[in-house]
């Protein structure tokens, strides 16, 4: 096995449906300006409320890639 050298970007998903569901809008997205993404950590969960309802969920990610 080769030794890989890894960086993290941080990001924020959002999404009305879940929080898995804004973890997966965070790394879709990554994922049109990233290569090789490893690994997802999520740091913070959160949600908007609006009229006394969960409104959307937030998450915070750090993904991992590795480096050319």
């Amino acid at each position: 096995m080769s030794a890989h050298v890894y960086k993290k970007l941080e990001i924020v998903g959002s999404s009305a449906t879940s929080i898995e569901d804004a973890v997966n809008n965070a790394v879709a997205k990554a994922a049109e300006s990233v290569r090789n993404i490893r690994w997802v950590e999520v740091e913070e969960t959160r949600c908007h409320v609006e009229d006394q309802k969960v409104a959307y969920w937030q998450v915070t990610c750090k993904i991992g890639f590795t480096l050319d």
